[in-house]
């Protein structure tokens, strides 16, 4: 396994811890991190209903406290790590905080913004590109998203 692989698959882990965090709190269990230069700087998972904030979506949590912390809104050389493919209001805001690369577990078919329903991030329009790689641990991001709404469907019937 390569190195890059590796540190793909250690950061994921991260976004994993931060998505069970999500979910033990009633939220849909998505979790992301920012690393830059080998260091988690930003750590965020979905607080929507904790905040009463619709914009509070983990990768936008993650990218808040990842600013607050370098001192910049720009997040020039960072990367972000988080467990689904993002929506466009979070494909959006990575354009305009220039990360430098996306890495995400699962696809999300149903409001996936990178390649699954439309394609936000890196539409040719954009003046700025953000390297993709997913599927790290996507079996188990899926999982965890299938579960929770599979126990959410349950509780409903």
């Amino acid at each position: 396994m390569d190195q890059r692989l590796q540190q793909d698959i250690l950061y994921m882990e991260e976004a994993l811890r931060e998505a069970a965090k999500a979910q033990a709190a009633g939220e849909v269990p998505v979790g992301a991190v920012v690393v830059r230069d080998g260091n988690v700087v930003g750590r965020g998972h979905n607080r929507n209903l904790l905040d009463n904030d619709p914009t509070a979506h983990a990768e936008v949590v993650a990218m808040r406290a990842a600013g607050a912390a370098i001192g910049n809104h720009r997040l020039l050389g960072c990367e972000l790590y988080v467990t689904i493919e993002p929506c466009a209001m979070c494909a959006g805001a990575m354009t305009h905080a220039r990360i430098r690369r996306l890495i995400y577990g699962a696809d999300d078919p149903k409001a996936g913004a990178v390649h699954s329903v439309m394609t936000v991030l890196n539409a040719p329009e954009l003046n700025h590109k953000v390297e993709v790689a997913w599927g790290v641990l996507g079996g188990r991001c899926a999982e965890m998203m299938q579960a929770f709404f599979r126990e959410r469907r349950g509780n409903a019937e």
